[in-house]
């Protein structure tokens, strides 16, 4: 057995969403959001070198020597997947692997609004779930597309980097394929994906303009495409897409955005109140008629405006999600209190 093999089952046993290796330290997860140092010994240089080298292939090591660093998966059979990253630093290598259940949650135990559900029944158009790194942009991605394997009958391609929740075959046909083992960049396996018959395109991350541009065609095609962007709230990913492309593409893009967004999950991962778990907070923007007429016509400084009066339908701005799970009791003013854009409105309420 790998000897990191015990670390990682002690992460998964105390309910961590990481773990860190770092020469120079010991063990460190991340616990509810915080980070938290294990009981054990200060890892060698040579010790993580070992760590790191001994769950990855031959190919693995000579493109981690060649690039310094890289991205992988490691799975210990009936515990969890990972999905690893190993980079070299000052004190020397060092690696940050999530914890995948095996079992992929369905979309009522996220936390999400109920609307979401709805989004899976689309058949074409862009579907995006935003926001920084670890607020469970994956998880919420697995889960829709478990839903869709459940519900209908759909081929469902996805491009991950690597891949992380392993989809069995349910009502339709899944190809799950990896980013550096399978196809050389998400730009191809999405154009790759237009000849396959897919009905359902999940990208793991939109993250350089070939792979947007892609995702956007495939949209427009007839297909349903999902993704995630790093981006921290609907109008703000809107802008990102339209600013990655020249300026004479823009007004092009604009148009396709407008006809084709269907949707904008922004998540945000806050301590519960007790301190025992997390919750998610989520910002919705739903493709409308009115919103896709403010994206075609540059006004999105109001799309804010179109997300609080869309409740009726299911839209909420981030400050709206907040103040909701601050009034139920979920979280603590504090917690809702540092990510509100808005602040004057929680002082209000303090």
């Amino acid at each position: 057995m790998p000897q990191i093999d015990k670390a990682l089952q002690a992460a998964v046993r105390a309910h961590a969403s990481d773990l860190h290796l770092h020469a120079g330290s010991s063990f460190i997860v991340r616990q509810y959001g915080r980070l938290r140092k294990l009981k054990s010994p200060k890892l060698s240089m040579e010790t993580a070198r070992g760590l790191i080298y001994e769950i990855l292939t031959p190919a693995q090591r000579k493109a981690f020597e060649q690039h310094l660093q890289i991205d992988f998966s490691y799975e210990l059979n009936g515990l969890a997947r990972f999905r690893g990253n190993a980079v070299l630093q000052n004190t020397g290598p060092a690696a940050a692997f999530r914890i995948i259940p095996l079992e992929i949650p369905v979309l009522e135990e996220l936390g999400l609004p109920q609307v979401v559900k709805k989004f899976c029944d689309f058949h074409q158009g862009l579907i995006l779930v935003t926001g920084s790194t670890g607020q469970g942009k994956s998880t919420t991605l697995a889960a829709m597309i478990d839903r869709i394997n459940t519900d209908r009958p759909a081929h469902i391609i996805t491009v991950e980097d690597p891949i992380e929740f392993v989809h069995p075959v349910k009502k339709g046909a899944v190809t799950q394929r990896q980013l550096g083992r399978d196809t050389r960049s998400f730009g191809d396996a999405l154009r790759g994906a237009l000849r396959e018959d897919p009905d359902v395109i999940m990208v793991g991350e939109l993250r350089d303009l070939e792979s947007i541009r892609a995702a956007i065609s495939a949209s427009e095609t007839g297909h349903l495409v999902l993704g995630t962007l790093s981006t921290s709230s609907g109008p703000k990913t809107v802008q990102r897409i339209i600013d990655s492309f020249p300026h004479e593409e823009q007004n092009q893009i604009r148009t396709m955005l407008a006809e084709g967004l269907r949707a904008v999950i922004t998540q945000k991962l806050r301590p519960s109140k007790d301190n025992n778990g997390l919750v998610m907070a989520a910002e919705i923007m739903i493709g409308t008629v009115a919103l896709g007429n403010l994206i075609r016509s540059e006004k999105n400084h109001q799309i804010p405006s179109v997300m609080q009066t869309g409740r009726s339908i299911g839209m909420q701005t981030m400050d709206q999600a907040l103040m909701a799970l601050y009034e139920e009791g979920k979280i603590s003013f504090e917690a809702a209190y540092e990510h509100a854009e808005n602040k004057k409105r929680f002082n209000s309420v303090a």
